[in-house]
């Protein structure tokens, strides 16, 4: 591997190395508003069930009344809040298992079940961080040596195409 071939190899690793640092850090912003977004469903999900237990009826029995209803807007009232209380409890299991997994794990554990919106709102306004945990760390190492092995095999690529041709020009011709 020729000089300039290193260079580039180490710059790929490192900018690889820098891109994957930012998975601990984004797996800790996406925590941070999960946590929002259950403190505002829990408000929801909470008043249903004191609404519901006033009339003497628990959860599953208010939303089968909605359900049961011949009203159209009723029917689909109901459908909307067992929508939010699935995806408020999708979001408690999910900061569970964020809040349990290892720091270098919890990038994979996001990545498993993500929420859409929570997801989307995350990157949007992901403010990177410096990576001095060892999570950080290990992931920044990860993506050095990803980023150093594609360039790697890019240039041996690269090397045979240019082997190639030169011994096509240097064929004799009849």
């Amino acid at each position: 591997m020729g000089p300039i071939a290193r260079i580039i190899t180490i710059v790929a690793g490192l900018a690889g190395g820098t891109v994957f640092s930012q998975a601990p850090e984004f797996a800790q912003q996406y925590r941070q508003r999960i946590g929002g977004a259950i403190d505002e469903l829990r408000v929801i999900v909470e008043d249903f069930n004191t609404q519901a237990a006033e009339h003497h009826l628990d959860r599953q029995q208010a939303l089968n009344t909605y359900a049961q209803s011949s009203d159209d807007f009723l029917r689909d009232r109901g459908v909307s809040m067992q929508s939010t209380i699935s995806r408020y409890e999708m979001l408690l299991s999910q900061q569970l298992h964020l809040g349990t997994a290892a720091p270098v794990a919890k990038p994979f554990v996001l990545l498993r079940n993500a929420d859409d919106v929570v997801f989307a709102n995350t990157w949007r306004d992901f403010v990177p961080g410096v990576p001095v945990s060892f999570a950080g760390l290990v992931w920044g190492a990860i993506g050095f040596i990803g980023g150093w092995v594609v360039a790697a095999v890019l240039g041996l690529g690269a090397r045979r195409v240019v082997r190639r041709r030169g011994a096509y020009r240097q064929v004799p011709r009849v």
